[in-house]
């Protein structure tokens, strides 16, 4: 077993024990962890994901994941830039836990620039308002209703084939009916 190897075992000991009970911290595989940041009703994740030569070179780190669509750019690219600098100073020793900690001293500092409005107007901007003129002439013209005897009149008239006689097996039904009231026979 090669030393990396070694350290990502003994690292991933060290973390379970650590954040056991810990409801923010994730391990998605053996070499994928994350954990989530909360201040008020704001929040996003972290997510650290080994390489083959990890703690002697840097873990990808990354929060282009679905739970964080709502994070503005900014915010992603300030808290990635405060964990690379981290990671950078702890090269060639297990540094998962440090890396998720160095974070939460600025959680609420990351997260102040997060506004709602801003957001909202980010998405408000691909928004784009169509020419009156085009929606009035692009409504769909309504299907004239019919009455009941208008629909009853032109199912008479589909039922009459050619030469005026009704196809073959119109009654069928009607006789299935009368069969079903019929009062049954016992069998001798």
């Amino acid at each position: 077993m090669s030393e990396d190897a070694e350290l990502q075992a003994e690292e991933i000991e060290v973390l379970k024990s650590i954040y056991e009970g810990d409801d923010n911290f994730k391990q998605v595989d053996s070499k994928t962890y994350q954990y989530k940041y909360v201040d008020g009703d704001k929040s996003f994740i972290l997510e650290i994901s080994w390489g083959p030569n990890y703690p002697t070179e840097k873990p990808k780190l990354n929060m282009d994941i679905f739970y964080n669509q709502h994070i503005l750019p900014i915010v992603k690219e300030k808290t990635l830039e405060i964990v690379n600098v981290e990671a950078e100073q702890w090269l060639g020793c297990a540094m998962t836990y440090t890396l998720f900690e160095c974070l939460k001293e600025k959680v609420s500092e990351l997260l102040a620039e997060q506004t709602e409005e801003v957001v909202i107007s980010s998405r408000v901007e691909k928004i784009t308002i169509e020419d009156q003129g085009e929606v009035e002439s692009t409504k769909k013209e309504k299907k004239e209703h019919l009455t009941k005897a208008q629909k009853r009149r032109a199912w008479d008239k589909a039922e009459v084939g050619r030469g005026g006689e009704k196809p073959r097996g119109w009654d069928w039904v009607d006789i299935v009916k009368h069969l079903s009231q019929a009062p049954h026979q016992p069998t001798s």
